[in-house]
């Protein structure tokens, strides 16, 4: 009886949401450089010499898009924007680098997109967006903005390798002041989903379990979470 109860306080633990922060180091030299970054970050220490003064990063969620805009904004000293009605953006736009991340999920209104988009042209200014999806997947009406759309340089960040995803393991521990063994690490890599987002969710998962259990991150603990998250993954498919 003991035993039972003991295991469902463990349980109800367990599931507590734990109000933490891990803020995550967006700086330049906490950027991990690989593959399939390369490019995006080459165009960003391009800056200020682009070819086009609008550049769009696009890629799957997790794979450093806020990260890289973070160094360029504070290279640039840029200034976000949502280009929405009477937000003005094309008003910051003709004074200063400006940013508009997640465009293709926070949304933006066409003709306010295409003023932006004029003015930073007009006044020899720089527009970084970030986007999940190239932008001639985007739900665009407005003809003249989709032309200023197609002038724009596309740079595409590409899904991680192996190597990639382990660096971003430990930097995502490192972040929340956890040291995880090297062991561990590719014990997770190996038998994990391909995708930042699926890095991201190990780790919160590993983390918080741990915490809950007052125990180390194991590779058992680890075995578990791997277990759970695809246990989920095979009932929402």
């Amino acid at each position: 009886m003991t035993e039972t109860l003991d295991k469902h306080k463990r349980q109800r633990a367990e599931q507590l949401p734990l109000a933490l922060t891990h803020d995550a180091a967006t700086g330049r030299e906490d950027l991990l450089v690989a593959a399939p970054v390369s490019a995006a970050l080459a165009m960003i220490d391009a800056w200020p010499d682009w070819k086009a003064p609008v550049v769009i990063l696009t890629g799957p969620a997790g794979c450093g898009k806020s990260h890289l805009a973070s160094i360029w904004r504070d290279k640039a000293g840029a200034i976000d924007i949502h280009p929405t009605r009477g937000a003005e953006a094309a008003t910051v736009a003709a004074t200063s680098p400006v940013v508009f991340e997640d465009a293709d999920r926070r949304g933006f209104d066409d003709s306010e997109l295409f003023h932006v988009i004029n003015s930073v042209r007009e006044n020899g200014r720089s527009l970084l967006i970030t986007a999940r999806l190239w932008p001639m997947s985007w739900p665009v009406v407005l003809p003249d903005l989709r032309s200023r759309l197609k002038a724009a340089t596309v740079v595409e960040i590409g899904e991680p390798d192996e190597d990639l995803l382990g660096q971003v393991i430990v930097k995502l521990f490192a972040d929340r002041q956890l040291h995880i063994d090297d062991r561990i690490v590719a014990y997770i890599v190996q038998r994990m989903e391909r995708s930042m987002e699926a890095a991201q969710g190990v780790v919160d998962r590993l983390d918080r379990l741990a915490l809950a259990r007052g125990t180390r991150i194991s590779r058992g603990l680890a075995a578990e979470v791997l277990e759970s998250l695809a246990g989920s993954a095979d009932r929402d498919s």
